[in-house]
């Protein structure tokens, strides 16, 4: 929205105005419902564009009044009114790209005293249109599949796998903190997954029969169909894998980030909300190609695609918090900024003693957010929209 030639109302400059939004309430009286931000001394203000409920704007009506109000704003509080008008939403989206709506801006006062009062300047709506608010649920039930991926650390700081105080040793109970966390996280996630085969990966081993590192191997040894059926076939295969490989490093993420982002990209293609991935990463500290590492997840940001990563054992993980931008944008080494955070970080240590459902419930804490964030980025409804 903008404004041209609104009445001038500061002695020293021109007039610093902002739009208001009410609606009328069940009472009779006009109620606030949004307000635009002050732009500094002009009579042809430029608002930035703003989204507001439509249950707020108009309960729902798009016919019902909707009256806007412009205000010069004043440092004491006591805001000069400028004018105002009534309009409704399906007058507002009337609006068409090339074609912009003007609305008089009248002062009632100045109308009732000045026979050649016209206005008070014009608002000018540039564009409005109603879009439709998905949900996480709306996606997931208008057939977006959740492609699980799953990366684990055989690096040499894990310990020897035979060894008891190892973090890969499988305890009488069949379990350690690797498994543990595949089966918190797993057994949520394939349940929106319709085939439930997920790939499952490892990083910083060395493997037979010529004992060379590799930082993306296929945990089944079948590195053309590195799938798993459920989470059980992901167990079955980390079990399995443990004695035929030699725990090494050094601990990089960014190959096993950059391969899920391959798929990722091609699924970036898709018409409508179709595929989101989800690397979960686990491992034991600290990476070693934290510059690599942070380029991937800046790439990866404009990708469908979301990064869990669980610490287990007790080391530092200064660098996943790091990793995990909740606080501060994350950069690439190059200094682009990544596009939305798409890193969730979860220590295990947190969640020891606690029920598998309370480690699954912090791990999966952001992903409906990034989910709806990516598809509604990028203009994409559920691919059933009429059925969500």
């Amino acid at each position: 929205m903008a404004g041209r030639k609104l009445d001038k109302k500061d002695f020293f400059g021109k007039s610093d105005p902002y739009l208001e939004f009410h609606k009328e309430g069940p009472d009779g009286k006009w109620m606030l419902v949004h307000r635009t931000e002050v732009i500094k001394n002009t009579l042809d203000p430029v608002w930035k564009p703003f989204t507001v409920p439509l249950v707020s704007l108009c309960d729902g009506d798009i016919d019902k009044p909707v009256k806007i109000v412009c205000y010069d704003y004043d440092n004491d509080g006591g805001h000069d009114f400028i004018g105002e008008f009534q309009t409704t939403v399906a007058k507002m989206c009337e609006v068409e790209d090339s074609i912009a709506l003007e609305f008089q801006c009248i002062n009632p006062k100045k109308q009732k005293k000045k026979r050649n009062y016209k206005n008070s300047g014009i608002i000018v709506l540039m564009s409005c249109k109603i879009a439709r608010n998905y949900s996480f649920l709306d996606y997931i039930f208008g057939g977006c599949q959740l492609m699980f991926t799953v990366g684990i650390d055989f690096t040499a700081s894990n310990g020897n796998p035979r060894d008891h105080s190892s973090l890969h040793y499988i305890n009488p109970m069949g379990t350690n903190e690797y498994l543990d966390a595949i089966w918190a996280v797993g057994q949520i996630i394939q349940d929106y997954d319709s085939d439930k085969m997920f790939p499952a990966l490892g990083f910083g081993a060395q493997l037979p029969p010529d004992w060379k590192v590799s930082h993306e191997f296929a945990i089944n040894f079948n590195p053309t169909n590195p799938f798993c059926s459920g989470v059980e076939g992901i167990v079955q295969a980390y079990t399995s894998c443990l004695p035929h490989i030699r725990f090494y490093g050094p601990t990089n993420f960014a190959p096993i980030i950059s391969h899920v982002a391959r798929f990722a990209s091609q699924a970036s293609q898709q018409p409508a909300a179709a595929q989101y991935f989800i690397l979960l990463i686990i491992t034991d500290g600290v990476i070693s190609d934290m510059d690599e590492t942070r380029h991937a997840i800046v790439q990866a940001s404009k990708l469908p695609m979301s990064i869990i990563i669980v610490g287990v054992g007790n080391a530092d993980f200064a660098a996943m918090e790091f990793l995990d931008g909740d606080n501060s944008a994350l950069r690439s080494y190059t200094g682009e900024e990544a596009m939305r955070d798409i890193v969730q970080f979860v220590p295990f240590r947190e969640f020891r003693n606690v029920p598998k459902e309370t480690l699954a419930k912090a791990v999966l804490a952001e992903l409906p957010q990034q989910v709806v964030q990516y598809f509604k980025q990028h203009n994409l409804q559920p691919i059933n929209s009429e059925r969500s």
